[in-house]
């Protein structure tokens, strides 16, 4: 049962927050003049344009909807301006209110990277590549990836940059100048990861220890935003080669399909390649030292 209470307070807590999103104007709905209460579409409001009853939307939005069709979704969906990563997010809560879903136990995935990563990890010399799975958990680097981001090592327990980010958050500042746009990024991935794996014991506990002790957590948290892993940009301040902006690729590891590798990406010549190559010349000397 708590578990099914659960399930339902996710989709009611995503659907009002994308609810709330929307105004009536960029719905294309009429002025009405009267003073709202609510600052997005009214439920009656998203029932209406999504050609279902209200009574049926409300069931929705409450978890209590029995198995919405694909069309109801779609146009849900529409009406909400859910862009594809909130479409597919909501499908997956929505399946979690099934009993044949909830009934199937999520098989464990191991976090021990494979040795085939392993080598290819390590033949990628003078990139840095990271793996990670969903909960921000990093498994495995290279020796340039290592020193990349080697204030994420501090922390004690496995490494996790979530944590850091936001239990360590003034190095985590200075280490990442926009850190406000990378915690936006990360706190949407795991918000998906939740979607996906409600019953991961260390997920769930990852987030009880975030949100209880950061403020700025608990306000990313409540937003209800999410995104999926991809490729784009990071800025670093790092202390050895200074202010740096390298691209990343974000590939998902077939073998376990909760892990993720990252690797830096700089155009070879370019100046960002070249503060990598003399990260690697110090990391080098450091470990011969």
């Amino acid at each position: 049962m708590q578990e099914k209470e659960a399930a339902r307070a996710a989709v009611r807590e995503f659907l009002t927050t994308r609810r709330a999103r929307v105004t009536p104007a960029d719905a294309g709905l009429p002025h009405q003049g009267a003073r709202r209460r609510v600052t997005g579409l009214r439920r009656e409001e998203v029932a209406l344009l999504a050609g279902v009853s209200p009574e049926y939307y409300v069931r929705l939005e409450r978890g209590q909807a029995t198995g919405p069709s694909a069309g109801v979704v779609d146009a849900v969906a529409g009406v909400l301006r859910l862009d594809d990563d909130e479409r597919a997010h909501l499908g997956r809560l929505l399946a979690a209110l099934s009993p044949a879903t909830r009934k199937r136990r999520r098989s464990v995935e191991k976090d021990q990277v494979t040795p085939g990563v392993r080598v290819l990890l390590d033949s990628l010399d003078h990139l840095p590549a990271v793996v990670f799975n969903g909960r921000f958990d990093i498994l495995a680097t290279n020796a340039l990836g290592r020193a990349l981001l080697a204030p994420v090592f501090d922390l004690p327990g496995r490494p996790n940059s979530a944590r850091f980010l936001f239990l360590d958050e003034a190095r985590a500042r200075d280490l990442f100048p926009q850190w406000d746009r990378i915690t936006a990024d990360t706190v949407a991935m795991l918000r998906i990861e939740a979607g996906r794996h409600p019953d991961d014991p260390d997920l769930t506990e990852l987030i009880g220890q975030l949100a209880t002790r950061s403020t700025e957590f608990r306000a990313r948290w409540a937003t209800n935003d999410v995104r999926a892993p991809r490729a784009g940009t990071k800025t670093f301040r790092h202390p050895l080669i200074g202010r740096v902006t390298l691209p990343y690729e974000t590939l998902r590891i077939d073998a376990v399909s909760s892990q993720l590798i990252s690797v830096y990406t700089p155009r070879p010549g370019s100046p960002e390649a070249d503060a990598l190559r003399l990260l690697a010349s110090w990391n080098a000397n450091n470990l011969v030292q």
